[in-house]
Order: C-alpha cells, then sequence, then structure tokens
C-alpha cells in the first residue's frame, strides 16, 4: 500500500500511533509542493488532513489536492466541531471529516470505509486478535494503538503465535517452525523470548501467550475458553 498523506509536518499526536497501529503508512507535508517533493513514485494512496490548527491552510492544501489532473481522494478532513460551520459549501474539498477529539477507533473505521467507497487503494494485510495488530507488510506490530519495539526474531514468534489462536505448540515445534530446522539453540531460546515478547506486550496483555505445563505455549483462548 503507497502512503498516506498527512497534513501539516510534523504531523499530530493524536493522528500518527492511529496510523501505525492500524499498519497505514504515511509521509507528513504542510504544502502542496512539500507534498509533491514527498509523494511516491505510485502516488499517493489517500490523505488525512489535520485542521484544528489550521484550518484555512488545511482546507488551501485540499484545494490543490483536488485540482490535480486526477484528484486525490479518499480524502479525510479532522477539524474541531466549532468549526464545521466552516465547511459549508466546501464540500468538494474532501471525502468525509471526523470531529476533533477524536474517538477510540473512529479516525480507523473512516479511513476503511472511504478506501471501500472510492477504491483508492487498499488496507495492508494484517494479523489481528483483540487489540493486537502486525502488518505483515511493514514488519511492524501494535497493542491497543501502541507501536511495539521488536526484533525480527520476536516479531516472526508472535506473527506465528497469533497465527494459530488457541492451539498449544512445543518449544520443539516453535523452534523448527520459526527458527528453523537448522537452528541448535535449545529450548531456553524459546523461552527466553517468549518471556521478552510478554515483556514487551505489558502486564496488561502478557496473558495473550499462556503456558501450559509440561507441553509448551499457546497464544489466545482455545475454543473451549480455558
Amino acid at each position: 500500500m503507497e502512503p498516506l498523506l498527512i497534513f501539516p509536518a510534523p504531523p499530530p499526536a493524536a493522528v500518527t500511533p492511529v496510523l501505525d497501529g492500524a499498519g497505514y503508512p504515511w509521509r507528513a507535508a504542510t504544502t502542496a509542493e512539500e507534498a509533491t517533493r514527498a509523494e511516491p513514485t505510485d502516488g499517493w494512496s489517500g490523505a488525512v488532513i489535520y485542521a484544528s490548527d489550521d484550518q484555512e491552510g488545511a482546507l488551501a492544501l485540499c484545494r490543490s489536492l483536488r485540482k490535480r489532473d486526477i484528484p486525490l481522494e479518499p480524502l479525510l478532513l479532522l477539524t474541531e466541531g466549532s468549526r464545521l460551520d466552516d465547511l459549508e459549501l466546501r464540500e468538494e474539498l474532501f471525502d468525509d471529516f471526523c470531529v476533533l477529539p477524536l474517538r477510540a477507533g473512529e479516525l480507523e473505521a473512516r479511513l476503511r470505509h472511504l478506501f471501500w467507497r472510492t477504491g483508492r487503494g487498499t488496507r495492508p494485510e494484517l494479523i489481528e486478535y483483540g487489540q493486537l495488530v502486525l502488518n505483515l507488510e511493514t514488519y511492524q506490530a501494535a497493542i491497543g494503538g501502541r507501536p511495539l519495539d521488536l526484533t525480527y526474531m520476536e516479531y516472526e514468534l508472535l506473527k506465528f503465535l497469533a497465527t494459530h489462536p488457541g492451539k498449544v505448540f512445543t518449544r520443539e515445534i516453535l523452534l523448527s517452525r520459526v527458527w528453523g530446522y537448522e537452528y541448535y539453540g535449545g529450548a531456553r531460546t524459546v523461552d527466553v523470548h517468549i518471556r521478552r515478547l510478554r515483556a514487551k506486550l505489558t502486564e496488561e496483555h502478557a496473558g495473550l501467550i499462556q503456558t501450559v505445563r509440561s507441553v509448551g505455549y499457546r497464544f489466545g483462548q482455545s475454543r473451549w475458553g480455558l
């Protein structure tokens, strides 16, 4: 998926964690010239315009994006509720809007709907389990909208477990399936990585990876809820 254009630069702190957690790549720009310079070869997949601090500047950028030979869409505007009256007769400049402050999940839900409605861009391939999201294209992971700083093997182990929720794996199977048959690090390698993953998930979510006594590990709940 090509990046979303975010206005302004630097991007607002209320927006980027949501996009990172949902797996949307992005680049930020403040002017039309900056947007042109930063534009990827295949074009922007869409734009998220944060108009709280500079609504006129935001609308000016929207106008520029719409005047292109191929108008950019989808274009999502984020604005204060007190400024909605300013948007009258300007609906052609954006495809949808969110009222600030953002409610949990609203930005992601509106982007997903816009991509479905316009057919401009698609959501990245993700693995999702509860609040955990793994982006298979960018090797990023997040939980509850908070990015996780994982090593390559931590990510691979978490991805394998999250792909098989409820199933119990022995340490030997995890070694062969995640590290490969040629790896001879021993079962302790699995235990160390599980311990690090639990620490990075924090106490609130560490229970996603459960120890099954005398067997191995299980991710999430079994189908019997045990």
